[in-house]
């Protein structure tokens, strides 16, 4: 569960205004479950590296040597608030910025890299989708 506080307190208000008011009415039932809104599942794609952006592969290759970076936000702690990618502990992921050409700030495109061997996400949209790396191909 990403994050208890949004799944948990809206059920424990129906349960405990259940237990002291009474049951809900049929035109107001008690949320279920199943009712309380929770964040999208989970849902990673994969891209080849061959079709990554050039600035991407530069960005891979800072990482594979250690830096260093061009931006002092690189190799900070990804805190997966989306809850697009796989959930691990705070500190498995890091984030590394994807150069783009023309862009005065940093741009949308990132890598989040795991900390298994070759376990690179890319996002070209600032965290709203991701893929895995296929090192393969």
């Amino acid at each position: 569960m990403r994050n208890p506080s949004r799944l948990t307190l809206p059920l424990a208000a129906a349960l405990l205004s259940t237990l002291f008011v009474g049951p809900a009415t049929a035109a107001a039932p008690t949320p279920t479950p199943a009712a309380v809104s929770a964040p999208a599942a989970s849902a990673v794609g994969s891209i080849c590296y061959s079709r990554l952006p050039s600035q991407a592969h530069d960005t891979l290759n800072l990482i594979e040597r250690g830096g260093p970076y061009p931006f002092p936000q690189d190799g900070t702690v990804f805190r997966n608030r989306e809850g697009i990618l796989p959930s691990r502990t705070t500190g498995y992921y890091h984030e590394y910025t994807i150069i783009t050409p023309g862009s005065q700030t940093r741009g949308a495109r990132r890598i989040v890299t795991g900390n298994a061997q070759q376990e690179d996400y890319y996002t070209a949209d600032h965290y709203a989708s991701f893929d895995l790396v296929d090192h393969t191909c």
